[in-house]
């Protein structure tokens, strides 16, 4: 009796504009590490079910209230979760609500046996090259976040990717024109690189993405119009609540450094870090902000 044929994976995305494939144009829209992956997931026998439910400017509550739902209805056998750094741009970033949201997602996911995908990521302040006294608040939220993200991805055994450091992170044809975004390249080499991860596990039946660009790159002058009017939107929509707050959040840090104290800025961001840790009932050993 000829044996069945192999059931299909059903991969789900979630996240924000980077799942949702920001950088990576194909035609009108957007393509992203997701759907590249999502294509080599299954074999010609049984190609993946893919759907994206990432979209721009997704915050974790996002992703908590509505796709984590929308996701598990789908019933994935793989779900990717990156999410975070919006949070960060956000006045009324908690580290604390946001561990919360996040240990709930990966808890609901992981319950009915979905592999879970995550990654952490480079601070925004990093990429876009702000001054120190801006940049630094900016680094320790995100790797309060990403600390947060390696905490929970040990508890749930996720395939997790450290994509926060690294030479692509400073490698500019891995980016968009944005800084924020990753182009093809730093897409494809996030699917090629969660590709890798998954062969391990058996998951990842089919070919690879290639790793070289196939869409033909954009023009210096396609780029700096696009920054110049979507990319700086995108920008001022994420931050225009955050930008009171950043500016007072630079004056405390040029006040302490001035003092010698910035010590205790880096501090107070590791107590609210393990703080937030312990109301999931987790310890870790406290992120060095300062480093």
């Amino acid at each position: 009796m000829p044996s069945a044929p192999p059931r299909a994976l059903r991969f789900a995305a979630l996240g924000d504009s980077l799942t949702e494939g920001v950088g990576d144009r194909v035609g009108e829209g957007w393509r992203g590490w997701a759907a590249l992956l999502a294509a080599g997931l299954g074999d010609r026998s049984a190609p993946a079910e893919f759907r994206n439910f990432a979209v721009s400017g997704a915050l974790t509550e996002d992703v908590a209230d509505r796709q984590a739902p929308e996701a598990l209805a789908f019933r994935p056998d793989i779900a990717s979760v990156l999410v975070g750094v919006n949070d960060t741009l956000r006045r009324t970033f908690d580290i604390e609500e946001l561990t919360r949201r996040l240990d709930s997602v990966f808890d609901r996911l992981t319950a009915r046996g979905t592999v879970l995908l995550t990654a952490c990521l480079p601070d925004p302040g990093t990429m876009l090259g702000l001054p120190l006294p801006l940049a630094r608040p900016l680094a320790r939220r995100q790797r309060a976040v990403n600390a947060v993200v390696h905490a929970l991805s040990a508890r749930y055994d996720a395939v997790h990717l450290h994509a926060s450091d690294g030479a692509w992170v400073l490698d500019r044809s891995m980016w968009s024109a944005d800084r924020l975004h990753p182009g093809e390249r730093g897409h494809r080499m996030i699917a090629l690189r969660f590709h890798e991860l998954l062969g391990a596990y058996g998951l990842a039946r089919g070919q690879a993405p290639g790793a070289e660009p196939t869409q033909p790159p954009p023009t210096r002058a396609a780029s700096l119009l696009w920054l110049a009017t979507a990319g700086t939107g995108w920008v001022a929509r994420r931050c225009t609540d955050l930008l009171p707050q950043l500016t007072r959040l630079a004056g405390s840090e040029v006040r302490h450094w001035a003092r010698g104290t910035s010590e205790r800025l880096d501090r107070s961001a590791e107590h609210a870090l393990s703080a937030a840790l312990a109301a999931v009932s987790l310890e870790v050993p406290l992120v060095r902000m300062g480093e």
